[in-house]
């Protein structure tokens, strides 16, 4: 029997600013949502909405805000309720995200600072904290590798 699958990748800015809560049991779960651009159609855009748990949400809260760009890998669920107002049934489909990775830099280093000298010392910062280790020239052991 063939295994199922259930995973979605997801590129887009956020729409609005990450809502943090927390459940019953003491975990914390954000959302957001984010606006992924229908490839070659101006002005269109496809929304979804997504949580991520603990940790990730946390980190999510912290470090993205409204308009910034990030990149979803996760699951798909999908809820289904009766809406108590009117008794019928509804659904919502969202993404469970396992990681998320941050693609905009640091407010200010996403191209736009006013000032010159201001730039040129972040510059200069980055090229001081890169660190070139030595490769040595040793072969490659074979029986190491865990594959």
């Amino acid at each position: 029997m063939a295994k199922s699958i259930n995973q979605v990748i997801l590129m887009g800015r956020l729409t609005r600013d990450p809502e943090v809560r927390t459940t019953t049991t003491g975990k914390t779960i954000t959302s957001f949502s984010i606006a992924v651009d229908r490839g070659g159609q101006e002005d269109a855009a496809d929304f979804f909405d997504v949580t991520a748990w603990e940790k990730l949400g946390e980190l999510v809260s912290q470090y993205l805000s409204k308009g910034r760009r990030c990149l979803v890998q996760g699951r798909l669920r999908q809820d289904s309720w009766d809406d108590k107002e009117t008794g019928k049934k509804r659904s919502k489909v969202e993404v469970v995200a396992t990681d998320v990775t941050f693609l905009d830099g640091p407010s200010g280093e996403n191209g736009g600072n006013a000032g010159g000298s201001n730039n040129s010392q972040s510059s200069n910062k980055k090229s001081e904290d890169v660190v070139i280790e030595d490769i040595d020239d040793k072969p490659i052991d074979l029986s190491e590798i865990p594959f």
